[in-house]
């Protein structure tokens, strides 16, 4: 099964096997959203365990 172009330019696997992301929100109009804001959507974060299983399915995994 071939990988998902998409998915693999999105999602990366940590070491330990959970899968990371970008936060969403960052791309434009950023004038209106605090400093605050705009510094937390920055950070990776985690794939929530329900999408999980199609993540994986995209980036053939599984």
């Amino acid at each position: 099964m071939k990988t998902n172009s998409s998915a693999k330019k999105r999602f990366s696997i940590t070491g330990s096997g959970k899968i990371k992301r970008k936060h969403a929100f960052k791309s434009h109009i950023l004038t209106k959203k605090s400093t605050k804001r705009k510094r937390n959507l920055t950070y990776f974060g985690e794939v929530h365990k329900a999408d999980t299983n199609n993540v994986k399915l995209q980036l053939a995994m599984k």
